[in-house]
């Protein structure tokens, strides 16, 4: 079971370097064991608006959250705490704390091409460590 992060998906939307490691683990990796953020869904908006890609937001909402229901994780006011305490006991930025935070409550291992996460006990993967 993965918490998959905006890095990942913002690969495979923007059409970066490494999309075609991201389009693999797609295929491969069962659905059901994909989860994401709500705050990743906002990022991802935000990201994309900024490069006028409203269509590809649509599209990923429509493929992503209506149709194969990939499980969206919402972290709870008491969960905040959590954030807080993780970005200074493993020195993350908020959106990898609030990552780290979400995966370790829902205990599930972090896909992220950044390696910030290495600083946590639980580590990263990259998609290509879980397809290989």
């Amino acid at each position: 079971m993965y918490l998959i992060d905006t890095n990942i998906w913002l690969e495979l939307l923007l059409e970066q370097e490494k999309c075609d490691e991201v389009k693999l683990f797609l295929e491969r990796v069962n659905p059901n064991d994909i989860h994401i953020t709500e705050f990743s869904i906002y990022s991802i908006g935000i990201i994309l608006s900024k490069f006028k890609k409203m269509g590809v937001f649509r599209e990923f909402i429509a493929d992503l959250i209506i149709n194969s229901k990939v499980d969206v994780i919402r972290l709870k006011e008491d969960d905040y705490l959590r954030i807080i305490e993780a970005m200074g006991k493993y020195s993350l930025d908020f959106d990898d704390a609030y990552q780290y935070s979400a995966a370790k409550k829902e205990n599930l291992k972090v896909v992220s091409f950044d390696s910030d996460f290495n600083r946590t006990p639980e580590t990263r993967l990259s998609p290509a460590q879980i397809i290989s």
